[in-house]
Protein backbone atom coordinates (compact mmCIF):
# COMPACT_ATOMS: atom_id res chain seq x y z
CA UNK A 1 0.00 0.00 0.00
CA UNK A 2 1.00 3.45 -0.91
CA UNK A 3 0.37 6.80 1.56
CA UNK A 4 -0.27 9.77 -0.72
CA UNK A 5 0.11 12.68 0.93
CA UNK A 6 -1.19 16.20 -0.01
CA UNK A 7 0.01 19.23 1.69
CA UNK A 8 -1.43 22.85 2.28
CA UNK A 9 -2.93 24.48 4.92
CA UNK A 10 -6.53 24.14 6.24
CA UNK A 11 -9.45 26.78 5.90
CA UNK A 12 -10.85 29.21 3.01
CA UNK A 13 -8.45 31.66 3.71
CA UNK A 14 -5.62 29.33 1.67
CA UNK A 15 -7.76 27.45 -0.58
CA UNK A 16 -6.33 28.63 -3.87
CA UNK A 17 -2.82 29.66 -2.49
CA UNK A 18 -0.14 28.27 -4.19
CA UNK A 19 1.40 26.64 -0.87
CA UNK A 20 -1.99 24.55 -1.06
CA UNK A 21 -1.44 22.90 -4.60
CA UNK A 22 -0.71 19.55 -2.60
CA UNK A 23 -3.99 19.72 -1.64
CA UNK A 24 -5.58 20.01 -4.65
CA UNK A 25 -3.80 17.58 -6.39
CA UNK A 26 -4.58 14.52 -4.18
CA UNK A 27 -8.32 15.82 -3.84
CA UNK A 28 -8.07 15.23 -7.74
CA UNK A 29 -6.39 12.11 -7.58
CA UNK A 30 -9.09 10.75 -4.89
CA UNK A 31 -11.72 11.71 -6.73
CA UNK A 32 -10.83 10.63 -10.45
CA UNK A 33 -10.00 7.50 -8.57
CA UNK A 34 -12.88 7.07 -6.64
CA UNK A 35 -11.45 6.85 -3.60
CA UNK A 36 -13.48 6.88 -0.43
CA UNK A 37 -14.75 10.17 0.69
CA UNK A 38 -12.23 12.45 2.73
CA UNK A 39 -12.95 11.86 6.64
CA UNK A 40 -11.36 13.28 9.98
CA UNK A 41 -8.46 10.73 10.74
CA UNK A 42 -4.57 11.26 12.10
CA UNK A 43 -5.25 14.85 12.57
CA UNK A 44 -6.18 15.30 8.54
CA UNK A 45 -9.02 14.09 6.04
CA UNK A 46 -8.20 10.46 5.10
CA UNK A 47 -9.58 8.25 2.30
CA UNK A 48 -8.66 4.93 1.15
CA UNK A 49 -9.33 2.64 -2.18
CA UNK A 50 -7.41 1.52 -4.78
CA UNK A 51 -5.47 3.49 -8.23
CA UNK A 52 -5.91 1.57 -11.59
CA UNK A 53 -2.70 1.65 -13.12
CA UNK A 54 -2.09 -0.33 -16.48
CA UNK A 55 -5.43 -2.83 -15.97
CA UNK A 56 -3.90 -3.41 -12.15
CA UNK A 57 -5.33 -2.05 -9.21
CA UNK A 58 -3.51 -0.77 -6.17
CA UNK A 59 -4.31 -0.21 -2.49
CA UNK A 60 -3.71 3.43 -1.39
CA UNK A 61 -4.88 5.46 1.38
CA UNK A 62 -5.11 9.76 0.61
CA UNK A 63 -3.80 11.68 3.18
CA UNK A 64 -4.55 15.98 3.57
CA UNK A 65 -3.11 16.70 6.98
CA UNK A 66 -5.15 19.77 8.89
CA UNK A 67 -2.05 20.78 11.02
CA UNK A 68 -1.32 23.40 9.48
CA UNK A 69 1.60 23.12 6.89
CA UNK A 70 4.85 23.81 9.51
CA UNK A 71 3.16 20.25 11.74
CA UNK A 72 2.39 18.26 8.47
CA UNK A 73 4.43 15.75 10.16
CA UNK A 74 2.12 14.85 12.69
CA UNK A 75 -0.39 13.99 10.63
CA UNK A 76 1.71 12.04 8.28
CA UNK A 77 3.71 9.70 10.83
CA UNK A 78 0.98 8.51 13.06
CA UNK A 79 -1.12 7.29 9.66
CA UNK A 80 1.88 5.94 7.87
CA UNK A 81 2.55 3.93 11.85
CA UNK A 82 -0.96 3.02 11.58
CA UNK A 83 -1.16 1.65 7.79
CA UNK A 84 2.05 -0.24 8.68
CA UNK A 85 3.52 1.82 5.70
CA UNK A 86 7.28 2.48 4.95
CA UNK A 87 8.32 6.05 4.25
CA UNK A 88 9.52 4.66 1.10
CA UNK A 89 5.80 4.00 0.19
CA UNK A 90 5.18 7.41 1.14
CA UNK A 91 4.00 9.87 -1.63
CA UNK A 92 4.22 13.15 -1.15
CA UNK A 93 2.53 16.17 -3.27
CA UNK A 94 3.93 19.78 -2.61
CA UNK A 95 4.66 23.85 -4.07
CA UNK A 96 8.12 23.81 -5.26
CA UNK A 97 9.65 26.97 -5.72
CA UNK A 98 12.85 25.65 -7.20
CA UNK A 99 10.71 24.47 -10.46
CA UNK A 100 8.99 26.59 -12.80
CA UNK A 101 5.27 26.50 -13.31
CA UNK A 102 3.96 23.77 -14.66
CA UNK A 103 6.79 21.67 -14.18
CA UNK A 104 6.10 18.07 -12.48
CA UNK A 105 8.89 16.20 -11.35
CA UNK A 106 9.73 13.04 -9.16
CA UNK A 107 12.18 13.07 -5.75
CA UNK A 108 13.31 10.57 -3.94
CA UNK A 109 15.38 11.67 -0.59
CA UNK A 110 17.05 14.83 -0.18
CA UNK A 111 16.40 17.73 1.87
CA UNK A 112 13.39 20.14 2.98
CA UNK A 113 14.70 23.23 0.63
CA UNK A 114 13.40 25.23 3.14
CA UNK A 115 9.67 24.14 3.17
CA UNK A 116 8.43 23.39 6.26
CA UNK A 117 5.82 20.57 5.17
CA UNK A 118 8.78 18.42 4.09
CA UNK A 119 10.63 19.64 6.79
CA UNK A 120 8.19 18.35 9.75
CA UNK A 121 7.15 15.18 7.74
CA UNK A 122 11.15 14.43 7.07
CA UNK A 123 11.81 14.87 11.11
CA UNK A 124 8.77 12.85 11.85
CA UNK A 125 9.51 9.74 9.92
CA UNK A 126 13.45 10.34 10.94
CA UNK A 127 14.67 9.86 7.56
CA UNK A 128 14.27 11.44 3.71
CA UNK A 129 13.34 8.40 1.90
CA UNK A 130 10.43 8.79 0.80
CA UNK A 131 8.76 10.34 -2.62
CA UNK A 132 8.04 13.97 -3.50
CA UNK A 133 5.59 15.04 -6.07
CA UNK A 134 7.43 18.38 -6.59
CA UNK A 135 4.54 20.83 -8.17
CA UNK A 136 6.73 23.92 -9.73
CA UNK A 137 5.40 27.13 -8.69
CA UNK A 138 8.36 29.16 -9.49
CA UNK A 139 9.88 32.15 -7.95
CA UNK A 140 8.28 35.26 -7.14
CA UNK A 141 8.53 37.42 -10.25
CA UNK A 142 9.92 40.58 -10.54
CA UNK A 143 8.31 43.59 -8.49
CA UNK A 144 6.98 41.20 -6.20
CA UNK A 145 6.90 42.77 -3.30
CA UNK A 146 6.84 41.08 -0.27
CA UNK A 147 9.21 37.74 1.41
CA UNK A 148 8.69 34.36 -0.37
CA UNK A 149 6.07 33.46 2.43
CA UNK A 150 4.03 36.32 1.28
CA UNK A 151 4.07 33.95 -2.33
CA UNK A 152 3.44 31.13 -1.57
CA UNK A 153 0.54 32.30 0.48
CA UNK A 154 -0.80 34.40 -2.67
CA UNK A 155 -3.15 32.79 -4.71
CA UNK A 156 -2.58 31.29 -8.48
CA UNK A 157 -3.12 34.99 -11.00
CA UNK A 158 -5.47 34.42 -13.54
CA UNK A 159 -3.34 32.46 -16.12
CA UNK A 160 -2.05 30.18 -13.97
CA UNK A 161 -5.92 29.29 -12.92
CA UNK A 162 -6.36 28.42 -16.17
CA UNK A 163 -3.23 26.24 -16.01
CA UNK A 164 -3.98 24.57 -13.29
CA UNK A 165 -5.84 21.82 -14.05
CA UNK A 166 -3.60 20.44 -16.64
CA UNK A 167 -0.85 20.72 -13.55
CA UNK A 168 -2.72 18.80 -11.10
CA UNK A 169 -3.58 16.44 -13.98
CA UNK A 170 -0.21 15.40 -14.56
CA UNK A 171 0.89 15.69 -10.81
CA UNK A 172 -1.72 12.91 -10.86
CA UNK A 173 -0.22 11.22 -13.59
CA UNK A 174 3.03 11.26 -11.60
CA UNK A 175 1.29 9.50 -9.00
CA UNK A 176 0.14 6.67 -10.94
CA UNK A 177 3.26 6.29 -12.68
CA UNK A 178 5.02 5.99 -8.89
CA UNK A 179 2.52 3.81 -7.73
CA UNK A 180 2.44 1.37 -11.02
CA UNK A 181 6.49 1.24 -11.71
CA UNK A 182 8.03 2.37 -8.55
CA UNK A 183 9.59 5.41 -8.32
CA UNK A 184 13.18 4.90 -9.86
CA UNK A 185 11.09 4.13 -13.11
CA UNK A 186 8.94 7.07 -12.88
CA UNK A 187 11.50 9.46 -12.18
CA UNK A 188 13.33 8.35 -15.44
CA UNK A 189 10.03 7.78 -17.21
CA UNK A 190 8.25 11.61 -16.11
CA UNK A 191 11.56 13.82 -15.31
CA UNK A 192 13.14 13.26 -18.79
CA UNK A 193 9.25 14.35 -20.03
CA UNK A 194 8.83 17.47 -18.16
CA UNK A 195 7.99 20.27 -19.83
CA UNK A 196 10.31 22.98 -20.60
CA UNK A 197 9.59 26.62 -19.38
CA UNK A 198 7.99 28.98 -21.31
CA UNK A 199 10.60 31.20 -23.12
Amino acid sequence: MHLVVGLGNPGRKYERNRHNVGFMAVERLARSHGLSDFREKFSGLFARGELSVGGERHPVAALAPQTFMNLSGDSVQPAAAFLKIAPSNVIVLHDELDLPWRDVRVKVGGGHAGHNGLRSILGRLGTPDFVRIRIGVGRPPPGFRGEVADYVLSDFDGMESAELPDVLARACEAVEKVVGLGAAKAMSVLNASAPKPKA
